[in-house]
């Protein structure tokens, strides 16, 4: 035995079909006799056990007796964490701030991926944290409390997993969780969601810097009563608490749920501003509770301040004075995705959370920013015009985020979009495809229509603008200088006019008479009359700096309609280097120099000694070969059109790869060698990309966006009338298919299970298709033998899935085991393929790193911005 409590008796134990330590937790024997409540605690098992990460502690099995009678034993079997409890460490004491600070994060983390999933702790306690001797920490008894929640026992303060009022209060009454933790909605008797999480999560932190709890008392009602009606203990902190940390502390343990802190995730980054924030002066008394509420509340009074400073009050007018200023953001892939609110007042961007990029939203008068809950992969925001919603694309779809109720709905499909706009009427301009023509749907869904016209010299309209009047628009064309530029349209229709032939990127407009655009790495104004729609006078500088410009030719810049102007400098994409890792994420060397270009989509040789490549250098795509033995890059394709997505013939004579310079992404091959003529393959009006060439030489796997079915997969035959065929063809996105050695299955990533997800169906069929990842994931590939399957889950973990024959040609797929941490910019990168490659028995990895992601610039605000010229 190891311990008792409310929730039963827990026995170290052994696994003896596994061979391995258990901790078996033997339920009450309450729960052989409430059918309803084993139902219930068997559903919450169950949905825990799909919990997988580091800090939480794992549910391996339930057990029942096989005749399920009255006597018998219910049992869960968990893993088993060696190493003493929090609770354990801190009857020694308070802990120093480092450590306490250690423990914090790894507490945080668990608790932001378990409330990602939907899953609630509400027992939160440092009974139910284990500190193993290795560092980790290991959260346990994730939502255990629910499932219990009808139960009743004696309880205690420190030890205790459940409390509960008397029996003869209601359910709906019932109070659980331990009081020294229990935030005051669960001491209401109340509800508990992600927030009293965080409530507990602050206590927790409280008691590891202080060395007491937040509320004391002796007995249940004296700390409930604390807890909803006194201040925490301030004066016990130390006295060289940072800044940071008590601010931290005061949103975490806001007795009102709608004012503390709303998702644990803005809690990591203060934790680790702290760890690098310099202490108070050893001088400086203890913050009171009164003190401490009036200093975070003169924070958010300054922060406020500004932005009513240069609005008025109850206007979004601009005065004469201007403001700049930066906002810090979590570490991103995708810098360039941001967007002001036509307010002026907050500013949405894409950012790194729980290793998936997600939509964050940053209120200018506030100290932080929250990650959007269903916006994850989410890029190119934009807003509704009453800034009550956003507009992004993730998944091939244009979707809407309603702020208030955080509802999220798909409204069209968009395999491979580059930006839209959101007018007053309600209609959405956006541009669905890389390359292809603008078009239009309501904001609620439905039919969808064509704006704009595109020929082979105009091949790509990108990043829409509606204009005040709401009929006019500006969008961009990439290409060459006779035809790249800002153009200027109207849904009613007639001819297009280019205003500017040397911008880089999307303008943007500024009331009441600016268009701000990017030329030669300045960011430059021009006046602009929104009735006529026409330039004049000369441009002025905004920002003598580099702005970022990436390959969709996509500033990150923003305007609002109040006329606040966003942007964020440096370059476009991050320094990536293409470095060998073993299956422990051991780096083993580097094959080629860091590059600052646009390096994408490693494919291998078939004999393993060569790695065709992606790479944009000066604003032009081509496909480059690395020799790996001589680390010696060198040009494979010339033309001033883009060509990417190199891939290799089974027997290595042959390079197929994409350019669009007829107007559409049209599939070519050449000799690897790189002589001879380049040959038009696949010549069709959807865009198309070669993923794969199979064993056979036969055929070549290649996926094409469709605006009805999104991304499909089809087939290429090389012999024959080289008629395509589809592959996988269903109204979600199918990417990426990769045959497998034998040719006989193909491996591809799919949402239909509404995140991506990797799947094996059998090729060219008919047959089944099994899923093989459990929590989502992307960039699939095969071991050469094929008894291995490799791909990166949507938390950027590199993960192994071994693959068995079985009989009547069909095969097994084992449980995903995760091999290290990856640094390629995420699983799902708008629509790259693969950012990585398999040596052929599976016991290296050449990824394609991005080694300074970390170093993204802020976001540069500019409120009330004139030109020097300007009256």
């Amino acid at each position: 035995m190891l311990g008792a409590g409310g929730m039963g008796e827990v026995y170290r134990a052994r696994d003896a079909q596994l061979n391995r330590d258990v901790a078996l937790k033997i339920l009450p024997a309450a729960f052989a006799v409430d059918g309803e409540r084993l139902a219930r605690f068997r559903r919450e098992a169950q949905m825990l056990a799909s919990l997988n990460h580091q800090n939480i502690g794992h549910i391996y099995g339930f057990e029942e007796p096989a005749d399920a009678g009255p006597s018998g034993l219910h049992a869960l079997v968990l893993e088993l964490v060696e190493g003493p409890t929090l609770a354990d460490r801190l009857a020694s004491g308070p802990m120093p701030v480092e450590d306490a600070l250690a423990i914090a994060r790894q507490v945080a983390d668990a608790l932001a991926a378990a409330h990602d999933q939907g899953i609630v702790h509400r027992d939160l306690k440092p009974a139910n944290i284990k500190l193993r001797p290795d560092g980790v920490v290991k959260v346990l008894d994730f939502g255990l409390a629910r499932a219990v929640e009808s139960s009743a026992t004696r309880v205690d303060l420190s030890n205790s997993p459940t409390i509960t009022t008397p029996a003869h209060m209601t359910a709906a009454g019932t109070i659980l969780g331990t009081a020294a933790y229990m935030s005051p909605e669960q001491a209401k008797g109340r509800p508990a969601d992600t927030r009293s999480d965080i409530w507990a999560f602050g206590c927790v932190l409280f008691e590891m810097l202080a060395g007491v709890r937040t509320f004391p008392g002796n007995e249940v009602a004296e700390v409930l009563a604390g807890v909803i009606k006194d201040e925490p203990r301030w004066a016990s902190l130390p006295p060289r608490t940072s800044p940071v940390l008590l601010r931290l502390l005061g949103r975490c343990l806001q007795k009102d749920p709608r004012r503390r802190l709303q998702h644990i995730g803005d809690a990591q980054f203060d934790l680790d501003e702290s760890a690098g924030a310099p202490a108070g002066d050893s001088t400086v008394r203890r913050l009171s509770g009164e003190r401490l509420a009036w200093a975070v509340l003169a924070m958010l009074l300054a922060a406020a301040a500004v932005v009513s400073w240069f609005y008025g009050p109850g206007s979004a007018t601009p005065v004469a004075n201007e403001l700049r200023f930066e906002v810090a953001t979590p570490p991103t892939t995708d810098p360039l995705s941001l967007a002001i609110s036509p307010d002026g007042r907050n500013l949405v961007f894409a950012a790194d959370n729980e290793g998936r990029s997600k939509l964050w939203l940053h209120a200018l008068n506030e100290l932080s920013s929250r990650p959007l809950a269903g916006t994850e992969g989410g890029f190119y925001p934009f807003w509704s015009p009453d800034g009550r919603s956003i507009a992004f694309f993730s998944g091939g779809k244009l979707n809407r985020l309603d702020l208030e109720g955080g509802l999220v709905r798909p409204i069209s499909n968009a395999p491979n979009p580059v930006g839209g706009s959101w007018g007053r009427d309600g209609t959405i301009l956006f541009s669905p495809n890389f390359t292809g023509p603008i078009y239009s749907v309501a904001a609620t869904g439905g039919d969808v229509t064509q704006i704009t016209r595109t020929d082979e010299s105009h091949s790509s309209h990108r990043f829409p603008l509606l204009l005040p009047d709401g009929r006019h628009f500006l969008y961009y064309v990439p290409g060459g200088e006779a035809s790249r530029g800002v153009y200027v349209a109207s849904l009613d229709g007639g001819s297009d006019t280019r205003l500017l032939g040397h911008a880089d990127a999307p303008a943007v407009f500024v009331p009441p008479r600016r268009l701000i655009f990017v030329s030669a790495g300045k960011l430059l104004a021009q006046p602009f009359d929104p009735q006529t729609r026409t330039l004049s006078g000369t441009p002025s500088p905004v920002a003598d700096q580099v702005v970022a410009v990436g390959d969709s030719a996509q500033a990150g810049l923003s305007a609002s309609a109040a006329g606040a102007l966003v942007y964020r400098a440096g370059a476009g994409k991050g320094q990536r280097q293409l470095i060998w890792f073993d299956r422990a994420g051991k780096p083993l060397g580097t094959a080629a120099d860091p590059d600052d270009a646009g390096v994408e989509e490693p494919s291998m040789s078939p004999d393993g000694r060569r790695v065709g490549i992606s790479k944009t250098t000066n604003g032009n795509t081509d496909v480059w070969i690395l020799d790996l033995d001589r680390r010696l890059l060198s040009r494979f394709t010339y033309d001033g059109a883009a060509e990417s997505v190199p891939i290799w013939s089974p027997d290595g004579t042959k390079i197929v790869f994409n350019s669009n310079r007829g107007g559409r992404y049209n599939l070519y091959v050449k000799a690897a060698s790189g002589t001879g003529s380049e040959e038009l393959l696949l010549q069709t009006e959807q865009n198309k990309a070669a993923v794969d060439w199979s064993p056979d030489g036969r055929l070549i796997l290649f996926r094409s966006p469709s605006l009805s079915t999104g991304f499909d997969l089809w087939a290429l035959p090389l012999e024959g009338d080289r008629r395509p065929f589809p592959v996988v063809q269903t109204m979600f996105e199918e990417r990426d298919g990769q045959f497998s050695p034998d040719g006989n299955w193909i491996a591809y990533q799919s949402n239909e299970s509404g995140r991506m997800e990797i799947f094996v169906q059998s090729f060219p069929g008919p047959g089944g298709k099994i899923q093989v990842s459990t929590v989502g994931g992307a960039q699939v590939r095969w071991r050469k033998d094929g008894r291995e399957l490799f791909y990166i889950a949507l938390d950027g973990k590199l993960m192994a899935v071994p693959i068995r024959r079985a009989g009547s040609g069909s095969i097994e797929a084992g449980a995903p085991v995760a091999l290290f941490a990856t640094r390629v910019g995420g699983a799902i990168r708008g629509t790259y393929l693969q950012q990585y490659v398999v040596s052929p028995n599976g016991d290296r990895f050449l990824m394609n790193t991005v080694t300074n992601e970390a170093s993204v610039a802020p976001v540069t605000v500019i409120l009330n911005w004139r030109p020097p010229s300007a009256p």
